[in-house]
C-alpha cells in the first residue's frame, strides 16, 4: 500500500478534552493534523462558529460535531472552580447545531460533513422519535446538499433497533472498538458494519486510550488493528480511519508515536 493511500485516508479527532487522571493537553485544535501528517480533521469538544473554523483553515477536510459537546463551570472539592464537559445528546440541540454546521459550510469550504459522536446518546433520549434522523439530515443539507452526515457507531451496538431510522440518511459510519482486547477482531467487525450499514462509507476508529480500563492501548493491539486497517483501505473495504485524538498525544506519547510511524512506513 503506498504511504500516500495511508496518509490522505486518515483524520484527527481536534479538540481539547478532558481524560480522567491527564493534565489539560499542550495540543491545540488543529495541531494533530500536523503531528500526524494528515490532512483531515474531526473538530469536537468545541463551538461551532467562525474562529475556531477559522483556526482549521489550514486542514482540507472538517467534520464539525453536532451532538454537542459543551463546558460547565462546577465546583471541585476545594471549593475552587473548574470545568466539567457532557455531551447534550438532546435531539433539538442537534438540529440547531446542523443548521449552523450547514450554514458556515458556505463560509468554510473545508467543512465537508456534520458529525454524531456516541450516536446512542441521541437515540435514547426523552425527544427523540423514528424521524428524528430524517430532520438532521435535513437541517445539515440544509444550506448545503453537499454536506455529509457522520455517525459514531460502537462494534458492541450493531444489534441495536433504532439504527433501522438512519440507514437512509448517513453518509460514513466511524466505528470504533470500545475495548483494546477486541481489536484482533478488526476484520470481522469490519465486515459485520458492511453488512449493518450496506453501502455506507466506513471510517475505523484508532484508540490511544483504552477508556475500559483506563489506561494506554497497548502497542501489540494497535499494531494488529492498524495492519487490518491499511489491509482494507488497500482492499477498498475501508474508506479511513480517526484517530482520537489530539489532545492524547502528550499523555501517551508511545502511542501517538507508534501511530505516527505506521503512517509514514505505510
Amino acid at each position: 500500500m503506498a504511504t500516500d493511500s495511508m496518509k490522505e485516508a486518515g483524520w484527527v479527532w481536534e479538540g481539547l478534552a478532558f481524560n480522567p487522571g491527564h493534565e489539560p493537553s499542550v495540543y491545540g485544535v488543529g495541531e494533530g493534523v500536523t503531528y500526524f501528517g494528515l490532512e483531515a480533521a474531526n473538530f469536537m469538544f468545541h463551538p461551532n462558529n467562525e474562529i475556531n473554523f477559522a483556526k482549521l483553515s489550514h486542514v482540507s477536510k472538517v467534520t464539525a460535531d453536532i451532538s454537542k459537546w459543551v463546558w460547565e463551570e462546577t465546583m471541585c472539592e476545594t471549593h475552587r472552580f473548574t470545568c466539567a464537559h457532557r455531551r447534550d445528546d438532546n435531539p433539538e440541540t442537534v438540529l440547531t447545531e446542523a443548521e449552523k454546521v450547514s450554514r458556515l459550510s458556505l463560509q468554510f469550504p473545508n467543512v465537508v460533513a456534520a458529525f454524531i459522536d456516541d450516536t446512542h446518546g441521541v437515540a435514547g433520549h426523552d425527544n427523540y422519535s423514528p424521524d428524528t434522523p430524517r430532520r438532521i439530515r435535513e437541517a445539515v443539507c440544509g444550506h448545503n446538499p453537499d454536506l455529509d452526515l457522520w455517525i459514531v457507531v460502537y462494534t458492541h451496538e450493531f444489534e441495536e433497533q433504532y439504527w433501522a431510522d438512519w440507514l437512509e440518511h448517513v453518509d460514513v459510519i466511524n466505528l470504533w472498538v470500545w475495548k483494546s482486547e477486541n481489536l484482533p477482531r478488526t476484520d470481522e467487525y469490519i465486515t459485520q458494519c458492511r453488512k449493518a450499514f450496506p453501502d455506507k462509507r466506513i471510517v475505523m476508529g484508532v484508540y490511544m486510550r483504552d477508556y475500559a480500563i483506563p489506561a494506554p492501548v497497548p502497542l501489540d493491539m494497535m499494531a494488529v488493528e492498524l495492519e487490518a486497517i491499511a489491509k482494507h483501505l488497500e482492499a477498498g473495504t475501508l474508506d479511513g480511519y480517526s484517530i482520537l485524538c489530539a489532545s492524547l498525544i502528550d499523555q501517551h506519547p508511545e502511542q501517538a508515536e507508534f501511530i505516527r510511524d505506521f503512517i509514514h512506513s505505510h
